[in-house]
């Protein structure tokens, strides 16, 4: 019978690639409970909004990155969590939407808001376009997605249009994608469905109510 010291340390890896393999998941972990710590400081008003968005933005891409690198590790973000209980719901939410809660929840009109129109117009046109290309993988779709939900944030009283809350729906339905995943014919219909309808209500609440002028 082998016979161990119990001051004698305990490690979790016997090789230089499982060191690598505990280290990166450390650096998750790690990730997830700052960008948590950011999340309740910001509800609080302990941090700006000046600064508490580039410093999510970063956070985000970090995670990004290394869930990358230890994908085989980490079947999901939720069985990760729960493998290693955290309760860390502010960031798990963050993580979904995959944008800062200033561009989720943002309200604020700026002084180009006819340039800002112009340039949200042509997010709606390019996705709605990469849709009829019938483009339907996550890595095909993400970055139009992302555009056209930061332009909307840009317009005051957006957070209460109908079409602004499914396209961060749909944004935390291909957060939660594999790159090479692809939308279903039915999910992609519906999807477009979504995006014609945000597009003609976007214009009517700049109109106040009129029709789409296209």
């Amino acid at each position: 019978m082998a016979s161990f010291s119990l001051d004698e340390e305990v490690r979790l890896y016997t090789s230089n690639s499982e060191r690598e393999k505990y280290n990166l998941l450390a650096t998750l972990f790690g990730i997830i409970v700052a960008l948590d710590y950011l999340e309740r400081a910001y509800v609080r008003d302990s941090v700006t909004a000046v600064e508490y968005s580039p410093a999510c933005t970063r956070l985000l891409s970090q995670y990004k990155t290394m869930l990358k690198l230890v994908e085989d590790e980490v079947p999901s973000i939720e069985e990760f969590m729960a493998k290693y209980r955290m309760d860390n719901t502010a960031a798990l939410h963050r993580i979904k939407v995959g944008v800062p809660a200033t561009v989720e929840h943002s309200s604020e009109a700026g002084p180009e808001t006819a340039k800002w129109v112009a340039a949200t117009t042509q997010s709606f046109i390019t996705l709605m376009d990469a849709l009829k290309l019938k483009l339907r993988a996550k890595d095909e779709l993400h970055a139009y997605l992302q555009e056209l939900v930061t332009g909307f944030a840009r317009f005051k009283g957006s957070k209460d249009w109908e079409g602004r809350g499914k396209m961060v729906s749909w944004l935390i339905t291909l957060n939660g994608m594999k790159a090479s995943e692809e939308l279903t014919e039915e999910q992609a219909r519906q999807f477009f469905f979504d995006v014609e309808h945000a597009y003609a209500e976007f214009f009517r609440s700049l109109g106040g109510g009129k029709d789409d002028p296209s």
